[in-house]
């Protein structure tokens, strides 16, 4: 059996991994545009000097050794032929496959600004050469101007603030991480870069670029209609899916990205997908799981993506550790919302009909994994008979004749 992976991040990495803990002997072949294996979630250690190049590798050093994996690094798919089942490389190679994995992940989307598209020093926030082209310019530059304020973009700041580099934000949501906080739990986040001396303009967006002559970005306009001086603007309000190379074929996409099952398979057979590729879940966790059930059932498994709870971001800037969960606001009144407030910072759960929609956890974060347990097993919290935020383990874990725990499906109400 012949495996091909597109892509060398979390997803392929871990596809191919657990291919060759299935099939100790197919052939597997991973191709991807990068040179090297590294983690885009720590590229801002890259950017501040905490970490080298190589220090940005998740793998074990002998990886490709170990799973006796080919690396085609350098190299990049332009099509794929589902009939021939053969994928086409940029340097016109053709390479056939028995089984496909499009693990490509995604880019950074430059908005259509009038001007952003154009100017010299616009740099996304995704790529090992993003982050080079960065730290180049940086001895040069006095006003860094960072657009979006999601994870991506509080890491750029994280790690400009690391080279004493103190940007201004600019986001079009009303607070910070609007995806994973709310503004009570985001406030934190805000007030403690205030600290730092990082201006932050919220609910506002770019309007226009300002270039100068070489046309490099010299001003922005804000639809607010302030003026602010930029040298270098770093843009992390969005990504797009790498599925450009998929559109003469049969594969099925949509507006956000790839289109695949639970198995991790295409509507075309033998024909796989995982991770940021599908542009709906772009999280390091999520890619890792996708990527090993996809390689499972590659390789003749029989798994599905039901066991994990996709909307999960866990993040520290600042030195305050957050945990997020599902939705940050309740969608409407029939979902009731509880928070608790203390020396040991913030909870906020929203829950209907007994299950658990969404949390946030900051500051104290010993309580996240009574929570996890409690989505993961989609406990009816409504029938256990004290406040949500004091459940521990022993409200639904028992103690068997064994001694080895086991769920109890049915709690009994009291």
């Amino acid at each position: 059996m012949k495996y091909v992976i597109l892509g060398s991040s979390a997803a392929g990495v871990n596809a191919a991994k657990e291919i060759r803990r299935v099939d100790e002997d197919g052939e597997i072949l991973m191709i991807s545009r990068d040179e090297i294996i590294y983690s885009r979630c720590i590229l801002h250690h890259y950017l501040g000097n905490i970490r080298t190049v190589q220090q940005l590798d998740f793998t074990e050093p002998d990886f490709t050794e170990k799973y006796r994996v080919r690396f085609m690094k350098g190299r990049e798919a332009v099509s794929v032929n589902c009939e021939e089942r053969t994928v086409l490389l940029a340097d016109g190679e053709r390479v056939g496959f028995d089984r496909l994995l499009i693990a490509t992940g995604s880019h950074t989307f430059i908005p259509p600004v009038k001007g952003m598209r154009e100017a010299g020093n616009v740099i996304g926030f995704r790529n090992l050469c993003d982050i080079d082209r960065i730290k180049e310019a940086l001895p040069r530059t006095e006003h860094v101007v960072v657009m979006g304020a999601g994870l991506v973009g509080l890491d750029t700041v994280s790690g400009l603030l690391e080279n004493d580099v103190k940007p201004v934000v600019v986001e079009l949501a009303d607070h910070l991480l609007c995806r994973q906080l709310d503004k009570k739990a985001a406030a934190v986040y805000e007030a403690a870069m205030s600290e730092k001396g990082v201006r932050q303009y919220y609910g506002t967006g770019v309007q226009e670029l300002f270039c100068d002559r070489e046309g490099n970005v010299k001003e922005l306009l804000l639809s607010d209609g302030s003026r602010i001086p930029c040298d270098l603007l770093i843009v992390t309000a969005g990504v797009r899916a790498n599925v450009e190379f998929l559109e003469e074929c049969q594969v099925e996409t949509d507006r956000f990205g790839l289109l695949f099952d639970e198995s991790g398979e295409t509507n075309v057979p033998g024909i796989y997908g995982a991770g940021d590729v599908s542009g709906r879940a772009p999280i390091w966790p999520v890619a890792v799981k996708e990527g090993i059930i996809a390689g499972s059932n590659m390789a003749g498994g029989k798994r599905k993506m039901t066991d994990f709870f996709a909307s999960k971001s866990t993040m520290n800037f600042f030195g305050i550790p957050t945990m997020s969960l599902g939705q940050a606001e309740p969608q409407d009144e029939t979902e009731l919302v509880e928070t608790q407030e203390g020396k040991d910072g913030y909870k906020k759960i929203i829950h209907k009909n007994g299950r658990i929609l969404g949390a946030i956890i900051q500051g104290d974060l010993s309580y996240s994994g009574v929570l996890q347990q409690l989505i993961a097993r989609r406990i009816d919290v409504s029938r256990v008979k004290k406040p949500i935020f004091e459940i521990d383990y022993s409200d639904f874990f028992h103690v068997g004749d064994n001694f080895e725990y086991y769920y109890q499906e049915d709690i009994k109400d009291e």
